[in-house]
């Protein structure tokens, strides 16, 4: 028996005005409001003067040389004694902007999904109307931390036969038919083994053993209801909180890959934390300023229309 979809809504449920909500997911963009309004935007006075009052980070000989014996020690079968007594001759330095963005977002979609009715009593809905998928009162996780949580809809459920096993609660085994004895693999059902005296000791001359699939019964329970014979589908709600991260690296004559750039520790300009952050105007580095622009606008074309924004946060190091 091949089981019904639990995308599908049970029959019963298809004509009922309170679960239409559920069933609009893909028919048009929904906005979803933010929490909090906006903050200000934050911007220095002046750049310029902002950028020659920050702390250049800078390598001396001692720490160039202590990076270079941890990448010696993390490979297997390199000599850290070229590292040790290598002579420094010039150290050159070069500025590069990083700027990064990351958003925290929440979404909703909601399926139809079953479970082995095991309770006395059905919240379904005589008990109401359902709440809508925006509606329900979740607590969110930490910010920036990515999660995925389900919850049973309210006044959502119907109780209906199992699919599987027709509310039996069980079925015929496969192995045996239903009888609970098979043939014995040894003598083939003959009874006696080939080129051997006496019968088959191993079915004791019956030629037929107890079937392993059901240990001799004859049915097994049926996995779906697991016994209980009836099925209830509800409405199941599934939240999805991501992380969207933008990164942007300043043109630089570095010959480094860009996955460690993405990594360097180095000064941090300014952190900007908000319910939405606004782009970066008028940075000495153009650039920086339009990777900004085109982060926020990227976020907020690609999440608006199917998530809901929680939380922003931009760094800027140099």
């Amino acid at each position: 028996f091949e089981a019904e979809s639990p995308v599908a809504p049970p029959a019963e449920l298809e004509g009922l005005p309170s679960y239409d909500w559920l069933l609009q997911r893909g028919r048009g963009q929904v906005f979803f409001p933010m929490l909090e309004a906006p903050g200000q935007p934050w911007e220095p006075a002046s750049w310029s003067s902002f950028l020659e009052h920050s702390r250049v980070p800078s390598v001396t000989e001692e720490v160039a040389r202590e990076a270079l014996l941890s990448f010696v020690s993390s490979r297997c079968c390199y000599s850290s004694a070229a590292a040790r007594d290598l002579i420094i001759r010039e150290l050159k330095q070069e500025t590069v902007f990083r700027y990064r963005l990351e958003t925290f977002s929440e979404s909703r979609i909601s399926e139809w999904t079953f479970q082995p009715f095991t309770k006395h009593s059905v919240d379904g809905p005589q008990s109401g109307a359902s709440p809508r998928l925006w509606d329900m009162k979740v607590q969110v996780p930490p910010m920036f931390q990515e999660d995925i949580r389900k919850f049973q809809v309210p006044h959502s459920s119907l109780v209906k036969e199992c699919h599987k096993c027709h509310g039996r609660g069980c079925y015929k085994c496969s192995g045996c038919h239903g009888g609970g004895m098979v043939r014995c693999s040894s003598c083939s059902g003959t009874k006696r083994k080939a080129r051997q005296p006496g019968r088959c000791r191993r079915c004791s001359g019956s030629g037929r053993r107890r079937c392993s699939t059901c240990s001799g019964r004859g049915n097994k329970m049926c996995a779906t209801c697991q016994g209980a014979r009836r099925l209830v589908h509800f409405v199941q709600l599934v939240i999805m909180w991501k992380n969207s991260l933008f990164e942007f690296v300043s043109q630089h004559q570095l010959h480094c890959p860009a996955e460690l750039l993405s990594q360097a520790r180095g000064e941090n300009l300014f952190r900007d934390e908000n319910s939405v952050v606004y782009p970066i105007v008028d940075f000495p580095l153009r650039e920086i300023s339009l990777a900004s622009q085109r982060a926020i606008a990227d976020h907020s074309a690609l999440l608006t229309s199917r998530a809901r924004i929680l939380q922003q946060v931009t760094f800027h190091h140099h």
